[in-house]
């Protein structure tokens, strides 16, 4: 059940483009929809950022365009899908940090829109949050580091017997060093041995969870991911099959079965992407747009998951959950 009303993106799922599709001229203008994930996984992304379109007037199909580019988890195609996206004359772009970035190499004139997990200045995306230069902009739902420690300290609460956690990471995720500081002074801070264990295709996923198991690892945190979120069913049934207690980026594991998440919507990330694009449209620049930053955090328990696991989750938990999935 919902603790607290979160806004909700609507509108129905796009039908997902080929690799490289080939659209009918159009008189509207064009606005690029480019990440580097599957289509599938991530339609509530699209629907929100269709939302946060309508808001400012824009509605696909009737005043606007959107022409979607996914790479299947193969970022060696964003180069190609970005360039025919320049050459479609988009009036701009809106991607997940690594579409951005090879979006950024193709063009310095479009307007580029990020909606990323990472903090934007450290990933070199911006210098400056409020007054962000040349032509990138954009949404973070980055919480900052103690997002991090605040996962390992809500997974010790729900498994104070664990000794060892594991933090399964994704090296080709860009902010994956950035992270891992911060996430060992925190298992240290705590009396925690945090074993990282990587996995970077689909390939790796089945050996980390083995890994990971052969550890002794008592608890698990999956650090943010576009791969693991796509992946985020499997991802979530490796986790079931080991009897692993883990906690994700976000809400959308907890929904597929997953036990607990704590992270800034990224469906309002998109939606604020779809304001900015709308604005964009209208005539602003990337340098008008200072890059949106969080102001709230979910938190979400899957009780059935937990019941699954043999774990009673602590009242104070409960009491602060954004949603209890029952």
């Amino acid at each position: 059940m919902r603790r607290r009303e979160f806004i909700a993106a609507a509108g129905a799922a796009a039908f997902a483009w080929p690799l490289v599709a080939r659209a009918q001229p159009s008189a509207l203008p064009a606005i690029g929809f480019l990440r580097s994930t599957p289509y599938e996984p991530f339609a509530n992304l699209l629907a929100a950022f269709r939302a946060g379109l309508k808001e400012t007037g824009f509605v696909d199909g009737r005043n606007v365009t959107i022409e979607q580019r996914y790479a299947d988890n193969h970022n060696d195609r964003l180069p190609t899908l970005a360039a025919d996206l320049v050459r479609r004359r988009v009036a701009a772009i809106v991607g997940n940090i690594a579409a951005v970035k090879a979006a950024r190499a193709a063009t310095t004139t479009i307007p580029i829109l990020f909606v990323v997990g990472n903090d934007p200045v450290k990933a070199g995306l911006v210098t400056n949050l409020r007054r962000p230069e040349a032509n990138l902009t954009g949404v973070t739902f980055f919480g900052g580091d103690q997002l991090n420690a605040k996962r390992v300290e809500l997974l010790s609460d729900l498994v104070p017997g664990a000794t060892v956690i594991a933090a399964l990471l994704d090296p080709n995720y860009p902010g994956f060093e950035a992270e891992l500081p911060n996430l060992l002074a925190t298992g240290r801070a705590i009396g925690k041995d945090i074993v990282v264990v990587k996995a970077a295709n689909e390939r790796e996923l089945g050996p980390a969870f083995a890994t990971i198991a052969k550890a002794g690892a008592r608890g698990l945190l999956v650090s943010g991911s576009p791969f693991f979120t796509s992946r985020r069913r499997e991802v979530v049934a490796l986790a079931a099959r080991h009897a692993i207690p883990a906690i994700y980026d976000l809400r959308d594991f907890a929904v597929a079965g997953g036990l607990i998440s704590y992270s800034a919507s990224i469906t309002d990330a998109y939606r604020q992407a779809g304001i900015y694009a709308g604005r964009i449209l209208r005539g602003a620049k990337p340098s008008d747009l200072p890059v949106v930053q969080p102001t709230t955090v979910e938190l979400v328990v899957n009780v059935k998951t937990a019941k699954a696991l043999g774990l009673t989750v602590p009242p104070s938990i409960l009491a602060r959950a954004d949603e209890v999935i029952e």
